[in-house]
């Protein structure tokens, strides 16, 4: 039997759980690959050497992948290149996560291994905020975060999300979709024919040709400049209040519309049957009304909105329903809603008709705000913040976080642009007081670059961030006309002109992102010359954001930032809860309550009036007004 070939060469170094430190004194680095050198160089280790010591045999980590790390071509992402750093980190005796610490954020989730009882899409929404060692703890202490990720930063615990949850899964809504509310034409609607639908299956449908064009030619005289000839109107709506009355009439023939059978139990009207003449009668009311109650549980005050909606329209003299008789012709039987005979009522005598819609509307709105309850209490997301004795530094903190969690631009470009647009979303909105429409529509103007006009800006119905050479700092500018309260007693037709303060790097990432992010975010895709974007992609054809899109974006930088996670240990406030961006105006509103106590101070904030701000927006409690009485009364116990 012959003897087993000797290997050539020297033979391996041998393998130690804790080899000595070669080097004493050493100046710890700031970068993850120069520290990982340092201290291999410091205990004598290659690359291989170090491979042998801390890969078993069934990790996955190679040789050259910690080569890589030497030399600052890839950096560990993963569950498994984590573990393998706490490795080094223990063989090394170094503090615990001393090398994560180093490693350049990269701004996205790290990666892990698939749960097995998760989707795709959920995996990736939660990935965001599970720990490291997820994997490795007990089944029951998994099932305990997921569960409080899920209800928490997810969801949001509150009962009108809940109740939303599950009311946004019922598609049921009519869609209009050849009405354009910035810019309608009637003759649009009735060119092409309808396609032809399954009137019993549930889901979102296109309303019928008829009924598209009666709205189509309501749109047209509610947003018109001028009221259309022959005919007298009281008020008119603006984009967004056209397109919020078109969803509403859009949930209520749905609902009718609906097979009482499915999971929406509507009324079951066939489609050709549907018209805006329906409206008119106190039966499809009663029926409504009690369909909502029993969907939610109680009246809100989104009835009475929609009663004073139909008020509107049968009104004497400018109420556009009653200026169309004509409406009567479509009108056809509906079995436990119109009769035969009460249609042959409605075309002798149309005024008749809406007189007595009229009286009906109006006791019948004062029966449902008797008994209307609050469902959604806005305040209920961001309490800790109001509750805090300076809402808005309380508020900052998830702008400090953003900062402090700041991916490496020169390795995660897209990933950093879109971390300084999160950050400069919340801090405009801190800053402005602004409604979600004006922020998201903001325009911008480079330094030394020819800004719009004010007339240009008032067609536009928009504001503009401009660099103001006299005060030196950048200045937003807004027309009245551009905000939704524009007769109010804030505006007096004057525009609105803040200069934002040069404070918290805010300048510094105005820059950044105007010279640098915003093109990154905008990819390939044509500019909307807004100064917020989407992050395009090869599909996005519009890079501005819509009202959905900007609200997402927002309440996705809450989850990511503002929430604190004790699992992970990030995010900036215990107790918050998903929100959007019009909760600022209450941080806003309710900080200057608690320092001046004046309404009128806190209404200058938000851009409205001291009613306003006292019923929709500040979080002025008793215990609040009597601690500042309370301080200038102890003044004469101080003499």
């Amino acid at each position: 039997m012959g003897h087993a070939k000797k290997k050539r060469g020297p033979k391996p170094k041998p393998v130690v759980e804790f080899p000595q430190a070669l080097e004493g004194d050493w100046v710890d680095p700031s970068s993850f690959p120069e520290a990982l050198a340092l201290h291999m160089r410091r205990h004598g280790d290659s690359c291989n050497h170090l491979h042998r010591a801390i890969i078993g045999p069934r990790d996955k980590t190679d040789r050259k992948t910690i080569q890589t790390w030497v030399l600052g071509t890839r950096a560990p992402g993963t569950i498994e290149s984590l573990a393998v750093l706490e490795r080094i980190e223990h063989r090394y005796r170094l503090p615990a996560g001393y090398f994560r610490d180093k490693l350049d954020r990269s701004g996205r989730a790290t990666a892990r291994r698939a749960i097995p009882t998760l989707c795709t899409p959920e995996r990736r929404r939660l990935a965001w905020h599970l720990p490291g060692d997820f994997a490795k703890r007990p089944k029951r202490e998994r099932d305990e975060i997921l569960e409080w990720v899920r209800s928490v930063i997810i969801a949001g615990t509150t009962d009108y999300r809940r109740f939303q949850r599950g009311a946004t899964q019922q598609r049921f809504s009519l869609r209009f979709p050849r009405i354009d509310c910035h810019d309608f034409v009637p003759g649009d609607v009735a060119v092409a024919a309808a396609d032809p639908v399954d009137e019993n299956l549930p889901g979102c449908r296109d309303a019928p040709l008829h009924l598209q064009h009666e709205v189509g030619r309501l749109i047209a005289f509610k947003t018109s400049t001028l009221a259309p000839s022959g005919l007298l109107r009281q008020g008119m709506w603006g984009e967004e209040t056209a397109s919020q009355k078109l969803e509403h009439l859009g949930l209520l023939f749905g609902a009718l519309r609906s097979p009482l059978d499915s999971e929406v139990k509507g009324h079951g009207v066939p489609l050709d049957r549907l018209c805006l003449a329906m409206l008119l009668f106190p039966s499809v009311w009663d029926w409504y009304l009690q369909w909502r109650e029993d969907r939610r549980g109680f009246y809100t005050s989104w009835e009475v909105n929609m009663l004073d909606f139909a008020l509107s329209l049968s009104r004497d003299k400018t109420g556009w329903m009653r200026q169309n008789p004509g409406l009567a012709g479509a009108l056809q039987p509906v079995d436990g809603l119109i009769s035969p005979s009460e249609i042959d009522e409605a075309r002798q005598d149309w005024d008749a008709l809406c007189d007595r819609f009229t009286i009906y509307a109006l006791n019948r709105k004062k029966d449902v705000q008797r008994v209307a309850k609050v469902h959604r209490d806005p305040f209920e997301p961001i309490l800790p913040i109001l509750e805090a004795a300076s809402p808005v530094g309380e508020y900052r903190k998830i702008t400090e976080e953003i900062l402090d969690r700041m991916p490496n631009a020169r390795r995660h470009p897209k990933s950093a642009a879109e971390a300084v647009r999160a950050f400069l979303m919340l801090r405009f909105g801190l800053h402005l007081g602004l409604r979600q429409k004006n922020l998201r529509q903001l325009r911008f103007c480079v330094r030394g670059g020819r800004h719009s006009t004010e007339k240009q800006l008032e067609m536009l119905k928009c504001g503009e961030l401009r660099w103001n050479d006299l005060s030196g700092g950048w200045e937003v500018f807004i027309p009245a006309v551009a905000f939704k309260n524009a007769s109010s007693s804030f505006f007096s037709r004057k525009p609105y002109r803040l200069l934002l303060p040069d404070l918290g790097r805010l300048y510094e990432f105005i820059d950044i992102y105007l010279q640098r992010d915003r093109q990154i975010l905008l990819g390939g895709a044509e500019d909307p010359r807004t100064f917020f974007v989407k992050s395009a992609k090869l599909t996005t054809k519009n890079a501005a954001y819509s009202q959905l899109g900007f609200y997402d974006a927002w309440r996705l930088t809450i989850q990511r930032y503002g929430i604190y996670n004790p699992y992970t240990g990030q995010g900036a406030i215990k107790g918050l809860l998903p929100h959007g961006p019009h909760n600022v105006r209450d941080v806003l509103a309710t900080h200057v309550l608690k320092k001046t106590g004046s309404y009128e101070q806190a209404g200058y904030a938000i851009q409205d009036s001291p009613e306003i701000v006292a019923k929709h927006y500040g979080r002025f409690l008793p215990h609040d007004k009597s601690a500042m009485a309370a301080v200038v009364l102890n003044l004469a116990w101080e003499s």
